[in-house]
């Protein structure tokens, strides 16, 4: 199989994962679920940062200046003083896209009445779209996989059902998703055959 190499940019944004406290576990959360969730061959470009603005706005744009069609972000979306990456985010940002946002405090409001504090955006710069998600493991892989029911049955759709086709509307490689992780969605005309 020809799948498209995609590098894509894992941020994982706390104060006190960067300064040692604690040990992170957003980067290898993130890698872990992609490299389930694509069958593409995956670089991944990382980066463990504070909850500072500047830095993270600096690091968004370095990893979609080094070619990253893809950059999620994990941590920083609350309503506290520290909490700084949707506006970091935002202010390095040629289009919001907020569907992203809406559909991921839909799916965490099953979860959590508290879902309604989490300030994720997406927008795109360029031909990379980015994304923040929830800080906890458990609630990336909830809101990028969605919600199934016992018998493997899809209740609420997870955003990444929809990432590969926004990219190929922003100009990146095609995306083959893993139906078993997460069914992927295009219209029939945007659909690619590969051989095997």
């Amino acid at each position: 199989m020809n799948y498209d190499p995609v590098r894509i940019g894992i941020v994982s944004i706390s104060d006190r994962a960067s300064s040692g406290v604690y040990e992170d576990k957003g980067l290898p959360a993130l890698r872990d679920w992609l490299g389930r969730a694509l069958k593409n061959p995956l670089h991944f470009e990382s980066r463990l940062i504070p909850d500072e603005k500047e830095r993270i706005s600096r690091a968004l744009v370095e990893l979609v200046d080094a070619g990253c069609s893809l950059v999620l972000t994990t941590g920083g979306t609350g309503p506290a003083v520290r909490d700084v990456t949707p506006e970091a985010t935002l202010a390095v940002a040629d289009k919001e896209m907020p569907g992203f946002g809406e559909q991921m405090r839909q799916i965490s409001l099953r979860f959590v009445p508290t879902a309604i504090l989490s300030r994720q955006v997406a927008v795109i710069r360029g031909q990379s779209l980015i994304i923040n998600l929830p800080g906890q493991p458990k609630s990336i892989a909830e809101t990028l996989e969605g919600l199934k029911g016992e018998n493997g049955e899809q209740i609420v759709p997870g955003i990444f059902a929809a990432v590969p086709y926004c990219i190929d509307l922003i100009g990146g490689p095609y995306l083959e998703g893993n139906p078993e992780v997460c069914k992927v969605w295009r219209p029939k005309a945007a659909i690619r055959t590969f051989e095997s």
